[in-house]
């Protein structure tokens, strides 16, 4: 059996300002993912129970959590994603899987009945549908700006425009209002690596002012509701 692999993930608010400093002091060092040169959408739709467990979990500080969302990329609908995201204390570990717009619809629907599936994620997805009865929750919508280091896997993302669009969840539709989960001048920025953090990374990050903070994105705009 593999062995599930955990990483640290830490999450700062950091001023506009703060983040265009340590943006330039980061690329001297990190490389800016390939997939998004000038920062990438992302559209998330998070799934929950009738009871909004992995809400409350997060709320209640519970140190193992689990939650599903649906994930698109730059309203490309030819490039869905299923994950599964879980949470022990400062690590975290993901699952996907690559989903047609088709399967994806029926999943939202709670349609999980018919499928046959072979792919391992989509089967516990759809047994939690049917036996815990998960459901569209919140859609989150954010720009994302990547950089990447090779040793220990380093990936430093800032995160800006973080929005939801309350009680839509439709993931196809973007011409909705959506409101804002942070004020103008902040955005969340996001470290992750494997065994440790590189030196020279740290030293920069130690740098800036900011405030480290336990910043859900999923919660933030599950507030709102």
């Amino acid at each position: 059996m593999k062995t599930r692999q955990y990483r640290h993930e830490i999450k700062f608010t950091i001023s506009n300002n703060c983040a265009r400093i340590l943006k330039d002091r980061l690329l001297s060092i990190m490389t800016i993912d390939e997939n998004g040169k000038n920062g990438y959408f992302i559209r998330s739709l998070y799934f929950d129970t009738p009871s909004s467990d992995a809400y409350y979990e997060k709320m209640d500080g519970v140190l193992y959590r689990k939650k599903y969302r649906i994930r698109m990329y730059n309203q490309d609908t030819d490039f869905i994603r299923l994950e599964k995201k879980l949470k022990l204390d400062n690590m975290t570990s993901k699952e996907q899987t690559k989903i047609s717009k088709e399967v994806c619809k029926k999943l939202i629907k709670g349609d999980a009945s018919y499928f046959d599936f072979d792919d391992d994620l989509l089967k516990k997805f759809a047994l939690e549908i049917k036996s815990r009865g998960l459901r569209p929750s919140v859609i989150v919508d954010y720009e994302r700006l990547a950089l990447t280091y090779p040793v220990s896997d380093v990936r430093i993302t800032f995160d800006y425009n973080i929005r939801s669009g309350k009680y839509n969840y439709d993931l196809f539709e973007f011409n909705n209002g959506s409101q804002s989960v942070l004020d103008d001048d902040q955005m969340i920025l996001e470290v992750k690596y494997n065994e440790f953090l590189p030196s020279p990374i740290a030293a920069i990050l130690s740098t800036i002012p900011s405030a480290r903070q336990a910043f859900s994105k999923f919660a933030a705009c599950r507030s709102i509701k």
